[in-house]
Parts: structure tokens; C-alpha cells; sequence
């Protein structure tokens, strides 16, 4: 197999921890968490903001549109760092290993366009990439085959040099059906193994 030129990082849930699940229940309890859940489509209005809707905009309408649950659905925008948190670290030292021995890293994200921005103010390592393709500023979410097409346009590298890993099968498919090489993200065990086997660290540039 080819070495890979390049290294395409996702970012929630191989970067940073995305739960907002695990956020909710912290602070209302499983069961209430449920009932909100249930009434309130939250991942459906994250899709708007990833496809480019304005990260305040969209949260604040879907609370005015639900009262019941405005306080909590306003939580998604006012306390957004609780739900992206914590830091992967293993998974920011690959990133970092890879870029100091010259490798490009770039991320491919369904991300809205503000809330990528301020969350580059959250967390140093988002700015750090060779190039950024976030969803919400291309109008384009994974795993639709035009969002690849574009990354592959831009960068101009062949899609058999491109490595890729994200933590939905979905979107791993996508790339795969294009030729990307590609790693379905379980933990940054696993992505610090299969960087080692592609070539781009030594054993010991991989560990944590």
C-alpha cells in the first residue's frame, strides 16, 4: 500500500470528546436528559449549524420553538465547551508527531462555521492544522461524496495518499468508496497502531 502523503484528521470524538449526552445527564439527570432528547431533535439542529446555519441563531430559534426546554436547548450554545470536552491527548500528541516530522495534517470536519472558530480559542491544537475543511464553511457535511471531492480538489493529492480517520463508519465508507486509505477511529490506541503501520511513526513516536 502507499505511504500516505498527507494525514486527514475528524476532530469530535478522535480530537475532542463529543457526548453531549454525557453533558446533559451531568447536569439534569438520565432521565430528564431522555424526555428532552425526545421532544427536541438537538443532533437534527447541530446538523443545521454543521451545514453552515449560525451557531448562536440556530440554537437560540430551536429554544424559542420549544419553551418547555429553552433553558437546556440554550445550554448547546451558552456552555458548548461542556459538551466538546475533554481533550483526546493521545490523539493531539499523533497529530503533533506527525506534523514535527514534516507529514501535512489536515482536518475534514462536520463543524459549523462560527462554532469551529470559537472553539479555536478553546483549544490551541485546532489551529495547528496544514489545512482546515470544516463543513459549516464549505455548506457540505460527511459523508456526502462532494465534500470529498472538494478536499481532494484543494490539497491536490492523490486519494490513495490521503489517511483518514473518523469515528462514524458512515463517513470512513465514503472515503474508502474514493480511494482513501483509511482507519475507523475506536481510540487513539488503534490510530497511533495503524500510523506506525502505514510508515508515518516509529513505535516510539506513537505512544502517548
Amino acid at each position: 500500500m502507499q505511504t500516505p502523503e498527507a494525514v486527514i484528521f475528524d476532530i469530535g470524538n478522535v480530537l475532542i470528546e463529543w457526548q453531549p449526552e454525557r453533558y446533559y445527564d451531568s447536569r439534569i439527570g438520565a432521565a430528564r436528559r431522555r424526555d428532552l432528547f425526545a421532544a427536541v431533535d438537538l443532533h437534527a439542529m447541530n446538523e443545521r449549524i454543521d451545514a453552515g446555519g449560525l451557531f448562536r441563531d440556530t440554537v437560540y430559534d430551536a429554544a424559542a420553538e420549544n419553551p418547555d426546554w429553552a433553558t437546556e436547548i440554550r445550554w448547546w450554545y451558552d456552555h458548548w465547551i461542556g459538551l466538546a470536552s475533554p481533550r483526546i491527548e493521545h490523539s493531539i500528541t499523533l497529530l503533533r508527531r506527525l506534523r514535527g516530522k514534516g507529514i501535512p495534517v489536515f482536518a475534514l470536519t462536520n463543524f459549523g462555521d462560527d462554532a469551529f472558530a470559537y472553539a479555536q480559542t478553546q483549544y490551541e491544537f485546532l489551529n495547528e492544522f496544514d489545512r482546515a475543511y470544516v463543513s459549516g464553511r464549505m455548506k457540505l457535511t460527511k459523508p456526502a461524496p462532494a465534500i470529498y471531492a472538494e478536499v481532494e480538489a484543494d490539497c491536490g493529492i492523490l486519494p490513495a495518499a490521503l489517511l483518514f480517520t473518523d469515528d462514524r463508519a458512515d463517513n470512513i465508507e465514503t472515503a474508502a468508496t474514493r480511494g482513501w486509505q483509511t482507519h475507523l477511529f475506536t481510540g487513539p490506541q488503534g490510530w497511533a497502531t495503524r500510523l506506525v503501520a502505514a510508515g508515518l511513526l516509529t513505535p516510539q513516536e506513537a505512544m502517548p
